[in-house]
């Protein structure tokens, strides 16, 4: 078959397109890497497991960062899938014709929102608000771990506010809002693309309409649900402004969510790139290069289960 011009100038483009992409993903690796070379020659494996940032003393590592930006990424998936799966249900499911169109464009501009505009709105409005809330699962589930604040007894009614504010639960929250349009809008891409055959199928053998979503809708989409999941999840770890905005930076392993004191490898970026000394600076590259790859594993994995959920494979 001869193809037309079209198809080849179409062909063309693409592979061009996608060699752009991988020319300039392997350039800014190769940059971080050669830009974090001096660091991690001088500090080694223990790079991966210390926790102070003192590079100029020879004292630094990725340990508490990289967990504090796992943990707040983590809150930021339990708030954001079942608000982001429940929104695509509705929106493609329940929905009326015409509040859908207007719904699927106000959850596209919710995506446009700059960064800056969720971190002033989490710091001077989100942070007073919540406190009650964070308060209450502490005094509640306190018994966790997680959920524990050093400095608060629930038995004390004068116990200070401050314990609450700054902390990864809050930061996690406003997180959360930014990747719930990029999650909905591909869970109910999905969601839609379910055949029809065999919606009307399960209807017509009994099946109330949360049973064929349950029996159909739900199972064929669940590799879009795991790829919109894991695209969140790469979009809440490199999140540097609104994250930088919020949290009290500490330099230690922090593992209650709901107390003051976060951290983040992007917030730490942020923080100290104005001060940094030459060898300070390739310390912070080799930090961006470890986000760098973390955020590459979970696109790539997110890539791939999105285009198989695409195919219908999980039907």
């Amino acid at each position: 078959m001869v193809s037309e011009p079209a198809d080849i100038a179409y062909r063309a483009i693409a592979r061009a397109g996608g060699v752009i992409v991988l020319v300039i993903m392997t350039g800014i690796g190769v940059f971080l890497a050669l830009r974090a070379g001096q660091a991690i020659t001088k500090s080694g494996v223990s790079f991966l497991w210390k926790q102070a940032w003192e590079p100029d003393a020879n004292n630094f590592g990725i340990a508490a960062v990289l967990i504090g930006t796992f943990i707040i990424a983590s809150v930021a998936i339990v708030i954001a899938l079942p608000l982001s799966l429940g929104t695509a249900l509705y929106i493609s499911e329940y929905a009326p014709r015409g509040l859908q169109r207007s719904l699927i464009s106000l959850v596209d501009l919710m995506a446009a929102i700059p960064s800056v505009v969720f971190g002033l709105w989490g710091f001077f409005s989100l942070q007073g608000n919540v406190i009650d809330v964070a308060k209450w699962i502490s005094k509640t589930f306190g018994w966790i771990p997680i959920f524990a604040v050093d400095g608060f007894s629930p038995d004390e009614p004068l116990s200070s506010d401050t314990v609450f504010t700054a902390s990864s639960f809050i930061a996690g929250i406003v997180v959360a809002l930014m990747i719930t349009p990029i999650m909905t809008s591909i869970m109910r891409e999905v969601f839609s693309q379910a055949p029809v055959g065999e919606r009307e199928g399960a209807l017509g053998l009994g099946a109330t309409k949360w049973g064929m979503l349950r029996s159909v809708v739900l199972p064929y989409g669940v590799g879009g649900i795991i790829g919109a999941t894991m695209l969140g999840l790469g979009r809440a770890l490199g999140e540097t402004i609104a994250v930088y905005m919020i949290i009290s930076p500490v330099f230690a392993i922090q593992p209650h969510v709901l107390q003051s004191g976060a951290s983040s490898i992007s917030s730490l970026i942020a923080l100290k790139y104005g001060e940094a000394t030459t060898f300070g600076m390739s310390a912070l590259m080799a930090a961006g290069l470890t986000l760098f790859l973390v955020t590459l594993v979970v696109n790539f994995g997110a890539s791939m289960i999105v285009a198989r959920s695409r195919s219908g494979q999980s039907s």
